[in-house]
């Protein structure tokens, strides 16, 4: 799965640890997670998404989905032209 864990992470400055930290869970577990090597919980996600302010879709993006997304939107474009 992918997600936008590391940009909003550097956004506010904050290190895996201090993120770590404030989830309550290991820094390795934020590296994990950011590296798509793990995927959080439901709830680790939901706790994500109310520490950064944002819906955990604009946090998390199912790769699936967003490859689908990006071919219909070339044959799209490709339809049009």
């Amino acid at each position: 799965m992918k997600n936008r864990l590391k940009v909003l992470r550097a956004e506010r400055n904050w290190s895996q640890a201090d993120l770590a930290g404030q989830l309550e869970v290991s820094r390795q577990s934020v590296n994990a997670i950011e590296t798509g090597k793990f995927d959080p919980s439901l709830p680790l996600a939901f706790k994500l998404a109310r520490l950064f302010g944002r819906p955990i879709e604009e946090i998390f993006a199912d790769e699936e989905a967003a490859s689908e997304s990006a071919a219909q939107s070339a044959a799209a474009n490709e339809s049009a032209s």
